[in-house]
C-alpha cells in the first residue's frame, strides 16, 4: 500500500467506442487501477469534449485569466488510485463520438448515459457498482441519466445544478433570456468553454416544417431586442454556428419545447441515493434547492451549499464525495449518512444545519417585511409622512445610446440587531412604463456595498407578470410564462419578483438595501458573476408607486433568534 489511502496506479485507455441501443458508436475514455480484479465505477459525461477534462493546467478561479469552466468531470486520478474506474464520454455528435445529436437535451442524454453505466458493469475491471459524478454540467446529465434508472447506477453526486427547469430556472431568467449559454457554448468570456461540436443541429430544424422555421426565423429577425445583438443576429442567420442559441432564440415563451426537456419535471423517477453540492453563487442556489426539494423517491439524499463557485479543473471536495461513494458503492460504513439533511454555509462564514431547504419547522422561520418609502428609504412599517403620490422614477436608454444603467437604492437605517436571511426575498412592487414592456432587475446587497456584488438578485419580464399562485411551492412563486401581456404605458401593475435564495446574516450596525433596475451592462462588476441578460432596444421611462394604494413591500425570510 501506497501512503495513505492510495492504493492504486492508473491504467488509461483512449476513445474506446461502446455501441448505443440505435447503433451508434459513443466514445469513452477509461481509466482504472492497475491492480486485479473489478472495481466499483464513477461515470461522466457532457458536451464538453472528454478529452480536455484532464488538460494540465493549474486550478483557477471563476473569471482568471487562464480560467475554463468545462474542466468538470473530477479529480480522476485521485478516485483511481483509491480503487475507482473512472469512466468519460462523449455524447453523440460530440468530441469523437459518431452519430447526430439533434439540438439541446434531447432524449440521448439520458439513453446514451444510460447505455455506456450497462456497458461498463459488464467489463472485467468494472464490478457493476456504479456512481455518477462531476459538476455543472456533468453534474445535471446526472439526473437525467438516473430518471433512465439504469439498474446497476447506485448513487449520484450532482454538483453545481443549473436549469432543472430550463425555462424559468435556466434560459429565460422571470422571462427574460440569460445570455450565459452564448457564453458557455461559444467559448466567450468569462467562461471561455465552447461545445466539442462534431454533429450537432438545431432542434428546430428537426421538429419544424421548413416553412415554419423560416417563419419563426424571420420573425426573430425582426425583433428589435435581438437585432441590439450582432452576433445573436448572425445565430439565427447561421444557425449550425450555436445549435442551442439558435434553439433558445426561437422558442421566447415557455411551452413543450422546454418542458419536455427540463429533467426537473421527471426527478421523481429518481430512485437512488442523491447528494446534491454547490453554490449560491449566480443561478446554482436556485435550481439546487428545487432539485432537492422535488426529490421525493430517493432513499437518502442531502445537499451541502457552500458559498463560492469552485475553480476549475473541478476538484473540490474530494474527501467528501469519496465518503459518498465509499459507502454506496463500497459498503463501508463511514460518516456519509451523518450530520443534518442540509448545510448551508453562509456567505458570512456562518454554518448552517438544518433539516430542509428553505427551512420551515415551526418557531425557526418568520419574515421581516420593509416598505419601500421617499428618498430612498427602506421601511419597517408604512409611514404617510414618508410616502407621496409622486412616483419615484428612472431613465434607461439601450445600449447602443448609452451604456449608463439607470437604477433606484432603497436602504434601511442601520440595524439594531442582526438578521439572518434563508430563502428568497420577494419584492412586491407597482408601476408603470411608457413603453410597451421592461426587464425588470432586483438586486439585494448590504448596505454601503463593501462589495460590488449583490447577495442576490433576481428578474422579471414586464409583459410575463401574471402570477399563478396556485401553483406556488414553499420554495418557488409561479409565473404565467406561457404568453405575453403587454401593459399598457401610463398604467400601474403589480409585479411579484422572487429574488434567488440565499444565506446571509445583516449584522447589527450594517443595513439592508435593494436596487431596482432593468438592465445587465456585461462590463459592470455587478453582472459580471451572471455573464448578462438580453435587455430592451427602447428607452424607456419607469415609476415605481410606494404611496397608501400602491404600497411596495420587500419581504425577507428570516431565522428566528432562537434557533
Amino acid at each position: 500500500m501506497i501512503k495513505g489511502n492510495v492504493q492504486y496506479k492508473m491504467i488509461v485507455e483512449k476513445d474506446v467506442m461502446v455501441e448505443a441501443r440505435d447503433g451508434v458508436k459513443l466514445a469513452v475514455d477509461v481509466y482504472r487501477p492497475d491492480g486485479p480484479g473489478a472495481f466499483p465505477g464513477l461515470f461522466t459525461i457532457s458536451v464538453y469534449g472528454k478529452d480536455c477534462q484532464t488538460f494540465p493546467t493549474p486550478q483557477q478561479e471563476f473569471g482568471g485569466s487562464i480560467f475554463e469552466a468545462s474542466i468538470e468531470a473530477g479529480d480522476i486520478e485521485y478516485f483511481v488510485s483509491r480503487g475507482y474506474c473512472y469512466v468519460v464520454g462523449d455524447y453523440r455528435g460530440i468530441g469523437s463520438s459518431e452519430g447526430e445529436m439533434p439540438g439541446m437535451f434531447s432524449q440521448y442524454e439520458g439513453e446514451d448515459g444510460y447505455d455506456i453505466i450497462e456497458w461498463m458493469a459488464e467489463q472485467p475491471w468494472c464490478n457493476g457498482q456504479i456512481g455518477g459524478t462531476g459538476t455543472c454540467y456533468f453534474g445535471f446529465t446526472q439526473l437525467i441519466i438516473a430518471e433512465q434508472q439504469p439498474p446497476h447506477l447506485k448513487c449520484i453526486a450532482p454538483f453545481e445544478l443549473n436549469f432543472d427547469d430550463f425555462y424559468e430556472r435556466g434560459f429565460y431568467t422571470g422571462g427574460v433570456h440569460h445570455l450565459v449559454w452564448y457564453c458557455l457554448t461559444s467559448g466567450a468570456h468569462p467562461c471561455r468553454v465552447g461545445l466539442a461540436c462534431k454533429n450537432v443541429a438545431p432542434a428546430m430544424a428537426k421538429e419544424l416544417s421548413p416553412e415554419e422555421l423560416k417563419a419563426r426565423v424571420e420573425e426573430a429577425c425582426r425583433n428589435p431586442d435581438l437585432l441590439q445583438y450582432p452576433y445573436l443576429y448572425q445565430v439565427l442567420r447561421y444557425p449550425y454556428k450555436n445549435p442551442f442559441i439558435f434553439d433558445q432564440l426561437l422558442n421566447p415563451l415557455d411551452g413543450e419545447f422546454w418542458q419536455k426537456r427540463s429533467y426537473g419535471n421527471y426527478l421523481d423517477k429518481v430512485v437512488i441515493p442523491t447528494f446534491v453540492g454547490g453554490p449560491f453563487h449566480g443561478p446554482f442556489g436556485v435550481c439546487q434547492t428545487s432539485v432537492y426539494n422535488k426529490l421525493t423517491q430517493t432513499p437518502f439524499k442531502k445537499m451541502h451549499l457552500f458559498k463560492d463557485m469552485d475553480p476549475r479543473p473541478w476538484h473540490s471536495h474530494r474527501e467528501e464525495l469519496l465518503e459518498w461513494y465509499d459507502y454506496w458503492l463500497k459498503g463501508i460504513k463511514n460518516a456519509a449518512l451523518d450530520g443534518p439533511a442540509c448545510i448551508v454555509e453562509t456567505g458570512g462564514g456562518d454554518v448552517l444545519e438544518l433539516d430542509n431547504w428553505p427551512p420551515r419547522e415551526e418557531g425557526l422561520v418568520g419574515v421581516k417585511t420593509f416598505h419601500l418609502g421617499q428618498k430612498g428609504k427602506l421601511l419597517p412599517r408604512f409611514r404617510h409622512d414618508l410616502n407621496v403620490d409622486e412616483p419615484d422614477s428612472f431613465l434607461q436608454r439601450p445600449f447602443y445610446v448609452s451604456e449608463e444603467r439607470g437604477r433606484l437604492v432603497y436602504r434601511t437605517a442601520p440595524l439594531t440587531e442582526d438578521v439572518q436571511l434563508a430563502g428568497s426575498p420577494i419584492l412586491k412592487f407597482y408601476a408603470s412604463l411608457d413603453q410597451k414592456d421592461t426587464t425588470w432587475r432586483v438586486d439585494l446587497f448590504e448596505g454601503g456595498h463593501q462589495s460590488p456584488w449583490p447577495i442576490t438578485k433576481g428578474w422579471l419580464r414586464a409583459s410575463l407578470r401574471k402570477r399563478v399562485p396556485e401553483e406556488d411551492t414553499p420554495w418557488q412563486i409561479k409565473h404565467d410564462y406561457t404568453k405575453f401581456d403587454y401593459p399598457e404605458p401610463g398604467e400601474i401593475y403589480e409585479y411579484e419578483l422572487q429574488l434567488r435564495p440565499t444565506a446571509h446574516c445583516f449584522r447589527a450596525g450594517s443595513s439592508i438595501e435593494i436596487e431596482i433596475s432593468a438592465v445587465d451592462v456585461p462590463m459592470e462588476e455587478t453582472s459580471y458573476d451572471e455573464m448578462w441578460h438580453l435587455c430592451k432596444a427602447q428607452t424607456c421611462l419607469h415609476k415605481i408607486y410606494r404611496n397608501e394604494t400602491y404600497q411596495s413591500i420587500l419581504t425577507l425570510p428570516v431565522l428566528n433568534k432562537n434557533r
